[in-house]
Parts: C-alpha cells; sequence; structure tokens
C-alpha cells in the first residue's frame, strides 16, 4: 500500500465511523486545556482531531460556529459534571454542597471551558439558542431539584426557594471566580459550603432564645423649668 494510500484511510476515518464532528469537539476541547477560545483556529482543531484541514468545514462553516458549538459542549460537560456529582451524595443537604462543589471543580479544572459556557457573545443572558436552551433549563432545574429538597425534609429553614437558589449561585459562583484568580484554594470550597450551610441547618434545629443587642438610646432634651 502506497503512503498517499495510507493517508487517505488515516484523514477519512471518522468519516467511516460518522464520529467526525465529536472528534472536532474533543480535539477542541483538549485545546482548551492549553489556551484560551480566543486562540483556537480551525486549522489547530483538525490537527487535534487528527483529520484534514478541510475536514471541519464539512461541519464548521468558520470559526464562529466551530466555537459556539464549542461552548455548547461545554456547557454539556459542566451539567454532566454537576448531575454526577448530586447522584454520588446521600442525602438533602450533602446534595447542595456537592452541587456547588463540582460546580466550582469545573471551573477551577477547565477555566477556558468555563468562561466559554458564561461567554455572553455565544450565548446571550436570556436568549439561548435552540441547543444550549435544554442545557440550560436543566442545569436550572437540577438546583431548584436540591433546593427544594433541602427545604422540604428540613434541612434548611424555610425560604423562597426561588431566592435561595439565587443566592446559592450567586455565592457558588463568587467562589468559582476567586478560585480561578487563585485568591481561594480549591480545597477550601467544600468546607466554606459546609460551613455555610450548616449554619442555616443549626438555626432551623436550634430555635432557642438569642441574644438580643440593647438597642442604642438617643438622650432627649429635658423640657427647660419654667
Amino acid at each position: 500500500m502506497s503512503s498517499s494510500s495510507v493517508k487517505t484511510v488515516e484523514s477519512t476515518r471518522p468519516y467511516h465511523h460518522g464520529n467526525l464532528r465529536q472528534a472536532l469537539l474533543d480535539g477542541a476541547f483538549g485545546l482548551l486545556a492549553e489556551r484560551p477560545a480566543a486562540q483556537l483556529s480551525l486549522r489547530e482543531v483538525a490537527r487535534a482531531a487528527g483529520v484534514s484541514h478541510a475536514a471541519p468545514y464539512h461541519y464548521f462553516p468558520d470559526r464562529d460556529s466551530l466555537l459556539k458549538a464549542v461552548g455548547t459542549e461545554a456547557m454539556r460537560r459542566f451539567l454532566q459534571a454537576q448531575q454526577t456529582a448530586v447522584e454520588g451524595a446521600p442525602g438533602a443537604l450533602e446534595r447542595l454542597v456537592a452541587l456547588g462543589l463540582a460546580y466550582v471543580r469545573f471551573a477551577a479544572e477547565e477555566p477556558n471551558a468555563f468562561a466559554l459556557v458564561f461567554d455572553a457573545q455565544l450565548c446571550p443572558p436570556g436568549a439561548p439558542n435552540e441547543e444550549t436552551a435544554p442545557l440550560i433549563a436543566a442545569n436550572e432545574q437540577l438546583l431548584q431539584g436540591c433546593v427544594a429538597a433541602a427545604l422540604a425534609d428540613g434541612a434548611l429553614g424555610p425560604a423562597d426557594p426561588e431566592a435561595l437558589g439565587a443566592a446559592l449561585w450567586g455565592t457558588v459562583h463568587g467562589l468559582a471566580q476567586l478560585v480561578m484568580a487563585g485568591h481561594l484554594p480549591l480545597a477550601v470550597v467544600e468546607p466554606a459550603l459546609q460551613a455555610l450551610l450548616g449554619s442555616a441547618t443549626q438555626d432551623k434545629a436550634e430555635p432557642g432564645p438569642r441574644a438580643t443587642t440593647p438597642r442604642a438610646t438617643t438622650p432627649r432634651a429635658r423640657p427647660a423649668k419654667p
């Protein structure tokens, strides 16, 4: 067999197995471990996937369409990491901690992919496309389900589920940003979440009398003597 025929077989292998698009996404995702999405090119992605330079154009007419697809793939993996973590947790409170920890761990281990998930140009807030919409909805339902379960079994004190979910999301996303920036180590996230949620549990379980802080009094002017 000639060398040219060997190259032909190798370059068409993804087509034969029907996995060219996923091979390209996997190649792009691997490159994200080394550089931000802004530095990706179709040529580099093709090389990482082991296909010809022209192969990506069968699915992605330009670089922007590739980045949108990679962003969707990042969102899918982000959701999967959270779902897996929640499934392995034994109780309602543990599921909330596991959910938050998985969120931050993904950001710490895949910072460039995490940045793509929240890239407003690729996925404008409030205007997801037909591929990202179900992923976003599933992620929201996952958080809402964990919050509802924790409230239902008394793991947390009474609160509005929507407001509590927003507060937890904001807290966890803030932790993710701090870990990504190097201001906090990943190791502090789990005990931080346990302390935060545990204090809410303690307030619910021990509703005893609370210490009151004396109110400051403002001296009143005495009426002048006649």
